[in-house]
């Protein structure tokens, strides 16, 4: 059976990872607990999702020439993502996100670098990428426009696109007409129903294309005009970092397999839970065979 042909076009981050008693004070230096670098980034994380699935995975996005980009491309590949579409960029720096956590709460600055060079114009030169894939999968830590162009190369193969909308920003009316689906939170599809200039009828179109995470509770999703609940799973929480990617690239894998959007997302839903009983995004991420074990 062929596998699904799935292109993922966003984020490659190396997260910096410090645990401390006491997040320090302006001027204030604190001793740390422990220190560990992990693999990251919304595209990158949905890329290693879908893959670990049992997809055919294609990343479009950019690192730098440093130490992080070639351990960030080695761990991809080895991930099973196809990586020759990576773009490493000169005298760039790879994206960074440094976290801090600290009694069960986090502050993070994000450093995109290499990440704000995946230009439309870049995207542009790999439209038979697009073409050839049976779905692409968006976020929005790569420059708005480059999603923007995306998007409409999709649209004008016809190739589905889903698009996670997170970080939460401000989108151009025509991202989300020409997404096939949209995968918010339930905080960010507040956000994108009261800060985008929609008609009624518009409106109405972006809650039909919309499935809403909704953490615990599971997701929210409507079939022919009628809402759909499913239910959350009673799992061991040890790490929820990255269940969100998981159920992009999980919904992603199973929509491009030919499952109802019903199906897929119950398919998904249960990757989301299996990712949050390990530790680490990626690392978390589940087989296709553990989500079917899982469901049976």
């Amino acid at each position: 059976m062929k596998k699904p042909k799935i292109v993922v076009i966003g984020s490659i981050n190396m997260d910096l990872v410090t645990q401390t008693n006491t997040i320090p004070k302006v001027g204030e230096t604190v001793l740390g607990e422990d220190f560990m670098t992990a693999p990251g980034g919304k595209g990158a994380n949905q890329a290693v999702a879908a893959a670990k699935l049992g997809g055919d995975v294609t990343l479009l996005g950019c690192v730098g020439d440093d130490a992080f980009g070639s351990e960030l491309m080695k761990h991809l590949h080895k991930q099973g993502v196809d990586t020759k579409h990576i773009q490493t960029i000169s005298n760039t720096s790879s994206g960074v996100a440094a976290i801090t956590l600290s009694e069960g709460d986090n502050s993070i600055i994000v450093v995109p670098g290499a990440n704000h060079k995946l230009t439309p114009v870049l995207v542009q030169q790999h439209e038979q990428l697009i073409t050839d894939a049976d779905i692409v999968l968006l976020q929005l830590e790569i420059p708005l426009d480059s999603v923007v162009k995306a998007a409409e190369l999709a649209r004008k193969h016809n190739v589905p696109v889903i698009l996670n909308p997170a970080p939460m920003q401000e989108l151009p009316k025509k991202l989300i007409l020409q997404s096939t689906y949209l995968t918010p939170n339930e905080h960010e599809l507040e956000s994108l129903l009261s800060s985008t200039n929609l008609s009624q009828k518009e409106t109405e179109a972006l809650k039909a294309k919309s499935i809403v995470t909704r953490g615990s509770k599971g997701i929210q999703l409507q079939q022919e005009g009628v809402e759909q609940l499913i239910s959350g799973y009673q799992v061991d929480v040890v790490d929820s970092t990255g269940a969100g990617d998981t159920f992009n690239g999980a919904l992603a894998l199973s929509l491009s397999s030919g499952l109802s959007l019903l199906e897929a997302s119950q398919f998904a839903n249960a990757a989301a839970a299996l990712s949050v009983t390990k530790l680490g995004a990626q690392s978390g991420m589940p087989t296709k065979k553990e989500v079917e074990s899982f469901l049976h």
